[in-house]
């Protein structure tokens, strides 16, 4: 794995970076130039966002395990996009979706819970010497952290007694594979009218909440004045302080007053900051602060979100792949069986490739990169992610519990 002895460490330096690199990005993905045409049509502007700042910290220019950019991203960033995207949508017309991203929601969590013990038996045949011992009981943090996030995946390590060694080594894999499948994600979400073609999935809700939110802009878009964007700034913010101080209160409450509840996330601040940012977004948007989104507030919120996933990006080294081979394919081998599932599962039910790719993110990546994947079909979709990774956190342990009862029957 890369030291710590990055050629950048400042993070005013990291953020200017990651600036021009989202400014070029988008320049170029803009461009009528022939060849940036053509890279394009292929490569999802979205997937550069991610992939590139990985880079400069797998080749150690930049140390992205230390920078402190992503928890600002995440902490004031996201909670504010949130805000802001979620002032524009119906949430009847969310809610209208229908179950299909319910059905594929459990499908990739069911798909997580078989996968662990399925790629375990798998290898662990081959190789039992290396994926024996206690590797087993490591394997159940990836699954807490799967499942739904990062209090699920610190519950397994204290449920099933798990060493700090591995501990250490299935963070690695976790943050790899899942950055990896998420790159698949946005790489899909480019092509998904090309996926709903052929599989002949119903689309029609996604369509009319695109098209509610799109006509609404034509009907009342206008040239943004210094006054509206101060306003707009003004609401994301106000929002995510207050969520802040909700959750600051909310969460040593439930973990003085009722500890067991840490088993559902619920003495986790990040749960509550985004579960309250998103709930005062979605009440802001019956009030008139939903004309805000005529002088381009989800525009603001995505423009957040893309910092977010350059922040993201930073987190990837993909040069850790070869410090621990083995258990790396053991985790591309469980994810290949939860994309498996999902796949098979949304074309037998005729789900669209959006339920499928945001429904498996919400598992995978939870909050924090759930809305990144939904707004890479339509800013207007990103509520529907944070509202699936919500109730992944619900259910995490009780899915990453039973995943590690599975690994513990199958392990060499």
């Amino acid at each position: 794995m890369q030291n710590n002895a990055a050629l950048i460490t400042n993070d005013a330096v990291v953020l200017g970076i990651l600036a021009v690199i989202l400014g070029l990005v988008f320049y170029t993905s803009q461009s009528q130039h022939r060849y940036c045409k053509a890279f394009y049509r292929y490569v999802p502007a979205l997937l550069l966002c991610y992939f590139i700042p990985s880079l400069f910290n797998s080749f150690g220019i930049i140390d992205g395990e230390n920078s402190a950019l992503y928890k600002m991203a995440s902490r004031y960033l996201l909670p504010a996009s949130l805000v802001l995207l979620t002032l524009s949508v119906d949430f009847k017309a969310i809610l209208g979706l229908g179950p299909k991203a319910l059905i594929m929601f459990f499908t990739g969590t069911l798909g997580i819970v078989i996968g662990g013990p399925l790629a375990l038996l798998m290898l662990g045949t081959l190789y039992p010497d290396a994926l024996g011992g206690d590797i087993w009981r490591g394997m159940t943090t990836i699954a807490g952290s799967w499942i739904g996030g990062g209090a699920n995946q610190a519950a397994m390590k204290e449920v099933f007694e798990v060493d700090g060694s591995i501990f250490s080594v299935m963070i690695t894999v976790d943050v790899i594979v899942a950055n990896i499948w998420m790159a698949v994600l946005l790489l899909m979400a480019s092509r998904a009218d090309y996926f709903d073609k052929k599989t002949g999935a119903d689309t029609r809700a996604i369509r009319h909440l695109q098209e509610k939110v799109a006509q609404y802009q034509a009907e009342h878009a206008r040239i943004p004045q210094l006054t509206d964007l101060m306003l707009i700034i003004a609401v994301a913010f106000g929002v995510t302080g207050f969520s802040h101080l909700l959750a600051d209160l909310i969460s040593p409450w439930i973990e003085r007053e009722a500890p067991q509840l840490a088993l559902y996330s619920l003495t986790s601040k990040f749960f509550w900051l985004v579960v309250v940012a998103t709930t005062l977004g979605l009440i802001l948007s019956t009030t008139r602060a939903h004309k805000l989104e005529a002088v381009g507030a989800s525009k603001v919120g995505t423009l957040f979100l893309y910092i977010l996933v350059a922040t993201i990006g930073l987190q990837m080294d993909v040069a850790a792949i070869l410090d621990y081979p083995l258990m790396f394919v053991v985790g591309i081998v469980w994810m290949a069986f939860h994309a498996g599932l999902m796949l098979f599962v949304a074309k037998l039910i005729k789900a669209p490739l959006f339920y499928m790719a945001v429904a498996s993110q919400a598992n995978v990546g939870g909050a924090a990169s759930a809305p990144v994947v939904a707004a890479a079909f339509n800013p207007a979709l990103a509520p529907v992610g944070v509202l699936l990774a919500v109730l992944g956190y619900g259910v995490g342990t009780y899915g990453a519990w039973l995943c590690g009862i599975f690994l513990q029957q199958v392990a060499p």
